[in-house]
């Protein structure tokens, strides 16, 4: 690498057909913010897929040539041109790639899915593809298709041309005919000819491996050597040309061997170039320190962030208001029971056709005499089962090599009925083949449609903390596992990725902030709730609990909400209550519900509840801003390598995707750097912020003022001493900073240095500000930095030995310091 990464700044690319104005985000937008993001301290870029995707795509996950960097993005030459500009101002890139799978929604755009289906097992891709093309796959040995809006609806196919070949079509489908096989004027008789089988939708015959249950997604075979090179020949030419310095692995875990895959990876990359895995780990799941990878892309960071904010002590009355709005009180006995039967759910019917293919190469790769009377039928209730109770995203890991047995056992002692079903499971997997990969594999898909897309969907304790790796059930991270962590990550992961948003996010950074600051009110959030429901009762109690959190995220602090912000919180609504699927859903959607959602929350918008939301969001948005503040110095100044999502150096109001993909107001962010820079120290830019009248008797009134400008401080300041100071951070030291007094609970804090006897930079950050304030302040609390002199980045005062944190946060509610 040219230089060590001190910090990664995420950019969304797009082509113009993604926005419905034809505006794009390409290499060349990328290369106009490069001067400011040099001047905001990051110190590599890192950009979405730059692989063909379809064009349409706000995301580019799903690539349809994996040979060509995207045209619509500006191709290999834009790509260049970006890297020239970025290395000429010191900046690295870092790009995204998906190895797992390829779009094929439209099937004449994927040139390798378009020959397969013409040609079948005679195409030179199919090995490319995890295809099912045995005989009792459901679709008599054919590649089955889940098209069909219903059955026996073959008969409406006709022929058509595509590119001057004849093809068949199905109202907007089309699709290829193999050579030969036409029969003149009889399109029923020549798609029998053909080598794929079109089934209805709901029959759930699907011929191939998808990622997750997205039919227009399909899994690719890198375990093949050859689909490996053919897919990373763009990526070897990127590090021959040394124009990138390292990448991040989509999902790495549906792949059929992830480990022996990033082995071949790190081959091509070298091994100086960064390596992260989005590896979804779960909460007591360490990452197995054999992989050839610098870490994860930063889930697990993101609790433990999260996490320590949270007012722990108002478990039991979020509790209370969830059993009374909900029927649950979502605590860890509920969310588990919920999360096992939304698993078995998502097993038994979304992804039944993967279950099915599971079972048939269980019974292929079962060479011992085990369970000859166990019935098709139930060998598949037990692999459904099996598959709900499993802990983590796939347990084939080396570090995880007793998770499965440990699961089997129980199940065998909790239900004696399974044993017979349990032991044809086990002689399978101990064969080694496929059945183990597919195994491991629908582990993965059925724990993430299960509990990140369904339940954490349904659950409302506190839904802040319902994001991807997060583990609601235990209400947050106490300060001390929240240090023991940042030691471990500074040990064995000094260069994991950190993050507090992304693309998948199911909300932003900020709008968790003060959806967390329920937390501290828990008595006045319950009255809220009461007096809103009874005002304008929601359709239905669980719905509404879940959407007033969400809704009070992102409700101005000041002022009433606009026109979009109601049109995005309606679209937010829809998807959320399709994805709990309680109500309604994707596949089965219930137009009366939806419509009575729609009227609810615009009545909440302009109603007789209106002012109680604004007058409850008062009560907690400073708060909310102050722990915003304080969790992006720590994420910053913390063990690994912090990402910042695109635009978030100022406050977002993010919900989940597509919202969260929105073009970002550079020219703001520019405009408030360049008023930073032309100060020493933050505090003085924002001493010369207008104050707001409703600001004047708080705490904080500038940073109320104007929060964009607090945060882009920190961000910057603590970015600077990142790349001041490196030997402090990726490879430094790490301790806990302490308080000590009756207010010492409220103040978090991290020391950095590169050893434990040369600590040089400390953060410190003030947690549950409004408990705090309740409590009548600092009163004795106070902190004993290390020795010698301190100065603060963001305000220049110093400080030595034994400070008042009353004396330390008297101008902010977070300080930087570090030693002169």
């Amino acid at each position: 690498m040219r230089h060590p990464i001190s910090a990664t700044y995420r950019l969304q690319l797009r082509g113009p057909q993604a926005d419905p104005q034809g505006r794009a985000f390409g290499f060349k937008e990328a290369a106009d913010q490069v001067e400011y993001l040099a001047q905001l301290g990051i110190s590599h870029l890192y950009l979405s897929p730059i692989l063909t995707s379809v064009p349409s795509s706000n995301h580019s996950y799903d690539v349809i040539n994996p040979t060509e960097i995207n045209p619509e993005l500006g191709g290999m030459d834009g790509f260049k041109q970006l890297a020239d500009k970025a290395h000429a101002a010191g900046l690295g890139i870092i790009i995204d790639i998906v190895p797992n799978h390829v779009g094929v929604e439209t099937p004449q755009l994927n040139e390798w899915w378009w020959d397969v289906l013409k040609r079948g097992k005679e195409s030179q891709y199919e090995s490319f593809f995890d295809i099912d093309w045995h005989e009792d796959n459901g679709a008599d040995g054919k590649l089955g298709l889940p098209v069909l809006g219903a059955e026996g609806d073959e008969d409406k196919l006709v022929f058509d041309e595509f590119q001057g070949e004849p093809v068949l079509k199905y109202y907007d489908h089309i699709f290829p005919v193999a050579p030969g096989s036409i029969v003149d004027d009889d399109p029923l008789g020549t798609y029998q000819k053909q080598s794929y089988r079109l089934m209805y939708w709901r029959d759930g015959v699907i011929g191939y491996r998808r990622f997750f249950s997205v039919n227009g997604l399909a899994g690719l075979r890198q375990e093949d050597p050859l689909v490996f090179e053919h897919t990373h020949t763009v990526l070897r030419e990127l590090v021959a040309l040394d124009l990138i310095d390292g990448v991040r692995v989509d999902h790495p875990d549906g792949l059929s061997d992830p480990f022996g895959y990033l082995t071949r990876l790190r081959d091509v990359l070298g091994p100086d170039r960064w390596l992260i895995i989005e590896k979804i780990l779960g909460v007591d799941e360490p990452l197995d320190p054999r992989l050839s990878v610098d870490g994860t892309s930063g889930y697990d960071a993101l609790r433990e962030f999260d996490g320590v904010f949270v007012h722990r002590e108002s478990e039991d009355a979020l509790s209370m208001l969830s059993l009374e709005q909900t029927g649950s009180p979502w605590d860890a006995n509920s969310l588990e029971a919920t999360e096992h039967a939304l698993k078995r759910e998502v097993a038994t019917n979304e992804l039944a056709a993967e279950v099915r293919r599971l079972a048939r190469a269980m019974r292929r790769d079962n060479f011992s005499t085990a369970g000859p009377h166990v019935s098709e039928e139930q060998l598949i209730d037990t692999i459904v089962e099996l598959v709900a109770f499993m802990p983590v995203y796939r347990a084939d890991y080396i570090s995880l090599s007793r998770v499965t047995a440990r699961v089997i056992a129980d199940m065998a002692h909790r239900f004696p009925s399974h044993r017979d079903a349990l032991d044809i499971v086990a002689a399978a997997l101990l064969a080694d083949g496929e059945a183990k990969t597919r195994f491991a594999q629908v582990c993965g898909a059925v724990m993430a449609k299960g509990v990140e897309d369904t339940t954490f969907y349904q659950a409302s304790r506190l839904v802040a903390l319902q994001e991807v790796g997060g583990a609601p059930g235990r209400f947050g991270v106490s300060a001390a596992e929240f240090h023991l962590l940042q030691h471990e990550r500074a040990i064995l992961w000094p260069s994991s990725m950190t993050t507090l948003s992304t693309h998948d996010t199911k909300r932003g950074e900020d709008v968790r902030a003060r959806i967390i600051e329920i937390s501290e009110v828990p008595s006045e959030f319950t009255e809220f709730v009461r007096r809103v429901t009874a005002i304008t009762p929601p359709p239905d109690g669980a719905t509404g609990h879940f959407l007033l959190q969400n809704l009070i995220g992102i409700w101005p602090s000041v002022g009433s909400p606009s026109a979009s912000v109601l049109a995005r919180f309606q679209a937010y609504a829809k998807k959320a209550i399709r994805e709990a699927g309680v109500h309604t859903t994707w596949t089965e959607p219930n137009e009366q519900f939806e419509s009575s959602i729609e009227h609810w929350v615009a009545a909440l918008f302009n109603g007789p509840a209106t002012n109680l939301i604004a007058e409850f969001v008062a009560t907690i948005a400073h708060a909310g801003i102050t722990l915003t503040l304080g969790r992006k110095l720590l994420q910053l100044i913390a063990p690994g390598v912090p990402d910042i999502y695109q635009g978030n150096e100022f406050f977002t109001d993010y919900l989940v995707d597509p919202d969260n993909r929105a073009f970002v107001d550079y020219t703001s962010r520019s405009q408030a750097l360049a008023l930073l820079q032309e100060v020493a120290f933050p505090a003085e830019a924002l001493a010369q912020a207008p104050i707001a009248p409703d600001n004047a008797e708080t705490d904080y009134p500038q940073v109320f003022s104007n929060p964009d400008l607090a945060k882009l401080a920190i961000t910057k300041q603590s970015l600077a001493v990142r790349q001041q100071h490196p030997e402090c951070f990726v490879g430094g030291s790490y301790q806990a900073v302490f308080a000590v007094g009756p207010a010492e609970s409220h103040v978090v804090g991290i020391a950095r240095g590169s050893s434990i006897r040369d600590i040089r930079v400390v953060a410190l950050a003030m947690r549950r500000p409004i408990t705090l304030a309740r409590r009548g302040g600092w009163d004795d609390t106070s902190v004993t930095l290390p020795e010698g002199q301190w100065e603060d980045q963001l305000t220049g005062r110093r400080y030595a030995g034994v400070v008042a944190a009353s004396e330390i946060f008297a101008t902010l509610p977070t300080a930087l310091l570090v030693a002169v």
